[in-house]
């Protein structure tokens, strides 16, 4: 353990901020201008830090919950307390940090999964189908694929982003993961056509779940 406080710890982020940075991620919602590499390094330096953990992350300034989640540890918060936290976390990537880094590694993942794709807060219910592709992925047995294939079907297109993302990607991985399901998860993002038109930099996998779903499988085949 460092010694290092939340005083300390803002003061030396402060010192990463780059205007530039700043203004570019403004534009998608995230009020700060830190490099996330540099953060990054912070958070190895600190380790893990429940405690210091919880008093950055009670200070609601974006560069400060997003060490908050690289120093925390999934088990330390209960259920409670994660949703708590979603809905406190308003910054794109701040829920994004969040949702990967320590709700999908909490015992409490599949409580809060059903919980929060009831949610009526699209940012909360985006949450529940982030944990819902990652059991498609890694534990599906027992979810009900067609169920989610008929409510990306219904809702998907007129979704508010970043719901609507989410639920693209839950398409984009029933689709790859799940070959009895493949074609149905085709037609429906044919149909729906949602990012269809995503500007995509070279060398990178377009969002658009029926280009996705073939360039995933292909090069899977082809490995």
């Amino acid at each position: 353990m460092t010694g290092e406080n939340v005083a300390d710890l803002r003061t030396e982020l402060s010192h990463l901020e780059d205007p530039g940075l700043r203004t570019a991620n403004e534009r998608r919602g995230d009020d700060h201008g830190i490099n996330l590499t540099a953060l990054r390094s912070i958070a190895k330096r600190l380790k893990k830090q429940p405690e210091l953990a919880r008093e950055l992350w009670a200070t609601h300034e974006t560069g400060l919950q997003l060490l908050a989640v690289l120093i925390s540890s999934p088990r330390q918060y209960g259920s409670a307390q994660l949703d708590r936290m979603l809905r406190e976390a308003r910054a794109p990537k701040v829920r994004e940090w969040f949702v990967n880094y320590v709700a999908k590694k909490s015992p409490h993942a599949e409580e809060l999964r059903v919980s929060w794709l009831g949610a009526d807060d699209p940012l909360v219910r985006s949450a529940g189908w982030a944990l819902t592709s990652d059991r498609v992925v890694k534990n599906p047995d027992g979810i009900d694929l067609r169920g989610l294939l008929d409510a990306i079907e219904s809702s998907m297109k007129t979704a508010p982003d970043p719901l609507q993302w989410q639920m693209n990607t839950c398409l984009a991985q029933i689709g790859i993961m799940h070959p009895e399901h493949r074609t149905r998860a085709i037609t429906i993002g044919e149909r729906l056509e949602v990012l269809k038109d995503y500007p995509t930099p070279p060398g990178c996998t377009s969002p658009y779940a029926p280009t996705w779903i073939g360039e995933i499988v292909a090069r899977r085949r082809d490995g």
